[in-house]
């Protein structure tokens, strides 16, 4: 397993704020509430688990901080400046890795990089992260030809490529059987002491919220209630 005391390139970690966030969702008879007035103040390096029903909105919170959904009311902003797409200040982890099978582990974890990156400083970074994750034995390795847990490590590698100020994880460990699952938590917290980002993570274990998080926010679920109607627009 890696080392916590490898080298260090992340940027420092973000402050995340939501005010009055609400998303609702079109439907056939009107709309469906699925986050409403969200008000969470993440600070810089802390880690903050989201926990809740399937359904309550978890991912879809993730995805407005993220960039790649936008809210329908309220304000998302990052170090004080309003989140936006393909923001480089964020990256994302999911619960499937999501690696592309026709490239080796090392060249999954270098799609991650800034754009920008000169190619002597993308070979360095991902060897950093190769060893950092404990995959620099796998690093010519095609997805196929390592264990889940190994591929995790490589997806998580990808996120962390480009530094994120804000490191997105939803439920990145749901699909691993119980003894990696402990393992990558462990890994986790290694990570985050060398190289510290702030981290919202999705997940619907609350004994592993309670391990890793600071805090852990609770959503409820709002789905269950009766769909609003679609009020009539002024003409």
């Amino acid at each position: 397993m890696p080392s916590s005391a490898a080298p260090s390139s992340s940027a420092p970690a973000g402050a995340v704020r939501l005010a009055g966030v609400e998303r609702t969702f079109p439907t056939q008879h009107g709309t469906r509430t699925v986050l409403r007035d969200v008000d969470v103040e993440v600070a810089p390096g802390e880690i903050v688990a989201v926990v809740g029903p399937s359904g309550c909105g978890k991912s879809t919170l993730l995805r407005l901080v993220g960039g790649l959904d936008s809210a329908t009311a309220g304000s998302i902003a990052l170090d004080g400046e309003a989140a936006r797409a393909h923001d480089e200040s964020t990256a994302i982890a999911f619960q499937e890795p999501r690696l592309l099978p026709w490239r080796t582990i090392a060249q999954n974890v270098a799609l991650g990089l800034p754009r920008a990156t000169k190619k002597a400083q993308a070979k360095e970074r991902v060897a950093e992260l190769l060893e950092l994750l404990g995959l620099t034995h796998a690093a010519d390795q095609r997805p196929r030809e390592v264990s889940g847990g190994m591929a995790q490590r490589a997806s998580l590698a990808r996120a962390l490529a480009r530094s994120p100020r804000v490191l997105l994880l939803d439920e990145p460990f749901g699909a691993l059987d119980a003894l990696t699952r402990l393992k990558m938590h462990d890994l986790l917290l290694d990570i985050h002491r060398a190289q510290p980002t702030t981290i919202l993570l999705v997940t619907h274990d609350v004994e592993e919220a309670l391990y890793l998080a600071d805090r852990v926010l609770l959503l409820r679920n709002l789905l269950a209630a009766k769909t609003e109607p679609e009020r009539p627009r002024a003409k």
